[in-house]
């Protein structure tokens, strides 16, 4: 802000495209905030995850994306197999 100030006082559209990505960066950081920090909502509570996992009815692994074929190629790696075991 203060560079456009000092430098460019006069430079309408650089002032304008500022006071936008200020006003991005403050509606993100609101809504971190009513989302405890989290970018993305939780599909189900932590609780009944773990629940799930202990009874069987969840598995828990790593997810794999191929980078270059993201839409079409992934696989998870099931946690307490070798490595050549996967789902």
């Amino acid at each position: 802000q203060n560079y456009l100030d000092n430098f460019w006082p006069d430079l309408k559209a650089a002032h304008e495209l500022f006071d936008s990505i200020l006003q991005a960066r403050q509606e993100r950081e609101s809504e971190s905030q009513e989302n405890n920090g989290k970018e993305y909502p939780e599909h189900l509570p932590v609780e009944i995850l773990e629940a799930g996992i202990k009874s069987g009815r969840y598995i828990q692994g790593t997810l794999n994306v191929n980078k270059h074929r993201a839409q079409l190629e992934a696989f998870v790696r099931l946690e307490g197999f070798g490595s050549k075991e996967t789902g």
